[in-house]
């Protein structure tokens, strides 16, 4: 669960730098970049001991489909309630199809031959 929590944390840091940004367009790009980059510190201060310790726990490709799940899903809530912009069908369709990915990620399925 720790790893779950650090990694909600660091996407929410990683979705501000990354698209908060979008908001003022008239601001220098260097400065929106230094200060992209300042928020985007803690992402990585969060992401990498998430990573570290839910190694084990789970294997690194279920690491990487858990953070993108839990980006998505950052993304929509940032999207909708701070850029508000609207999510079409096509994107929720698009959401659904990466969470049936990540069962078949998770699903004890028999192992391709080598």
């Amino acid at each position: 669960m720790n790893t779950i929590l650090l990694l909600v944390f660091s996407n929410v840091f990683m979705t501000i730098a990354w698209y908060g940004h979008l908001k003022y367009k008239s601001h220098a790009l260097g400065a929106v970049i230094l200060i992209s980059w300042l928020i985007a510190l803690p992402e990585y201060m969060l992401q990498v001991p998430a990573n570290r310790f839910g190694h084990g726990a789970f294997t690194a490709p279920q690491l990487k489909i858990i953070q993108e799940i839990i980006s998505i899903s950052v993304f929509v809530l940032f999207c909708m309630t701070y850029l508000r912009e609207p999510i079409r069908w096509n994107y929720v369709v698009s959401f659904l199809l990466i969470v049936a990915a990540a069962f078949f990620a998770f699903a004890d399925l028999p192992r391709m031959p080598a």
